[in-house]
């Protein structure tokens, strides 16, 4: 446990916050931090219960006084995305989270921090262990696998909650109560090609992009921040149309939720086009710095000597290769029309993998419109097909329709210009939230979503701040206290 961080105010909260990131808790891995939960709940002598997927369920009755106000449901993720830095040494299936302290704000050291939703699950630690915090009865629910399928909140089965109105800890403004969000679908292709041997005398290069900003592929797609693997499949195409260059290997991006930072191409190259290749590089380098002057500030792209592969692409495929990864939609596909600011639909080339002899292409596509989404998922299925690839659609997750008029909503938008003497932004979000999907279980329960300021979510840039946190919860505690009666 971080002794800094646990020492921050509201120290409960932030005590929670930094046990909880001394357990490893990857997506579709949470055996751990469930087990951890479990122990939490049980050391508080409250009803807790595993469901069959995973999800921890712990019930608190309200405290003396709150016993006829509606009882809330308080809802985060267990799950946290793992992204790291190239050059920092950290194995996040045994390692806790090395957080430290900037200023204002909490932040890791070469790694995501967690924040993302490890705040909204402290926040509930903390209200489930207090006993001098007055609330209304608490069903406390800790989804698994948030970030990589919500297949928690998918599996969840109606009737283990009674709760009518239900409180999402996984936003990141503390100004905004966002009360619809984008559904999502992973689109995969994958396609097998045979190798063909390198040309005599060839020398072996290895491209790199490196420095860019990434981000949440739901949040910050509105941004214009640079994708590294659209990034060198542009380079690699120019390369391979203007020098005489074989590939052998293309690895970009991580996971399907962020924007890709990184991407590395290894190549083989006749010794006499090394300096026009390297002029290339350059002048692109100098392209790609003007483009995103604004978003991606460290972008780099690096070239240097490596021993030179065996086996490389085909010619014919390397050429439909590229031209099908060009031309799949990335970044914004339609804004909403009629609501400034806010996304409708956009994909994330997520994942490019290109190695002894398979293709691995994976991307995120979000809507907030079903129909759309299918529509743009359907688009790229038709790039993967121009391919031969074989396509595969799973994890389809519905978007959350707002309820403006919902009593939640005006409670809480009462309450916050009450206490900030200021109106908060009510919106819908293109990231994906489960309260779309937890919905669908439970017909007509009024949801709302609501947190600190977090920035840099799903990247080693991620940070939390400190005030923001204190606010956050200054809210909430008010929220609770006039939760309406029954």
């Amino acid at each position: 446990m971080n002794q800094v961080v646990s020492q921050l105010e509201p120290k409960a909260l932030w005590h929670h916050f930094s046990e909880l990131n001394a357990v490893p808790r990857p997506s579709k891995k949470e055996e751990r931090v469930i087990q951890f939960m479990l122990q939490f709940g049980a050391s508080l002598g409250l009803p807790t219960l595993q469901d069959e997927v995973g999800n921890v369920i712990i019930k608190k009755p309200a405290t003396v006084g709150m016993e006829n106000r509606q009882t809330i449901v308080m809802q985060s993720h267990l799950d946290m995305v793992h992204q790291k830095n190239a050059d920092t040494q950290f194995d996040f299936n045994t390692q806790g989270i090395d957080m430290f302290v900037d200023g204002d704000w909490v932040k890791a050291k070469g790694t995501t921090l967690g924040a993302d939703n490890g705040i909204g699950v402290a926040t509930i630690m903390a209200l489930l262990a207090a006993k001098d915090i007055p609330h209304p009865a608490i069903e406390a629910l800790f989804t698994i696998d948030e970030e990589t399928g919500m297949t928690g909140a998918l599996g969840l089965k109606g009737g283990l909650l009674s709760g009518k109105i239900l409180l999402n800890l996984d936003t990141e403004d503390d100004h905004e109560l966002t009360i619809g969000c984008a559904g999502g679908i992973d689109v995969s292709g994958a396609v097998s090609y045979a190798e063909s041997p390198v040309a005599e005398n060839s020398v072996g290069l290895q491209i790199k992009i490196s420095g860019l900003t990434g981000g949440h592929s739901g949040m910050d797609i509105i941004l214009g921040r640079a994708n590294a693997n659209k990034l060198m499949n542009r380079l690699l195409l120019k390369l391979s149309q203007v020098h005489c260059v074989q590939i052998e290997s293309i690895d970009g991006g991580g996971l399907r939720n962020a924007i890709p930072r990184e991407s590395i191409a290894t190549l083989a190259a006749t010794p006499s086009e090394i300096q026009k290749i390297d002029d290339t590089i350059q002048s692109y380098l100098e392209i790609y710095k003007q483009e995103y002057r604004l978003t991606d500030l460290q972008l780099q792209v690096s070239v240097e000597k490596v021993v030179c592969p065996n086996l490389v692409l085909d010619h014919h495929f390397q050429t439909k290769l590229l031209q099908v990864i060009q031309v799949i939609p990335n970044g914004i596909f339609r804004m909403t029309p009629g609501i400034d600011g806010l996304v409708q639909t956009s994909n994330n080339v997520a994942r490019v993998l290109v190695k002894n002899g398979n293709v691995n292409i994976q991307c995120l596509t979000r809507s907030s419109l079903d129909s759309e989404k299918f529509e743009l998922a359907s688009v790229i299925q038709s790039a993967f097909e121009l391919l031969g690839a074989g396509t595969e659609l799973k994890g389809s997750y519905p978007g959350w329709t707002p309820m403006p008029d919902a009593e939640i909503v005006t409670l809480m938008s009462g309450i916050y210009e009450e206490v900030f003497a200021s109106k908060p932004l009510v919106n819908a979000c293109h990231a994906g939230l489960e309260c779309g999907i937890l919905g669908t279980h439970y017909p007509g329960m009024q949801m709302i979503s609501f947190g600190p300021n977090i920035r840099g979510a799903h990247s080693p840039d991620e940070k939390v701040q400190i005030s923001s946190v204190q606010k956050f919860w200054k809210y909430l505690l008010k929220t609770l206290e006039q939760i309406p009666h029954q």
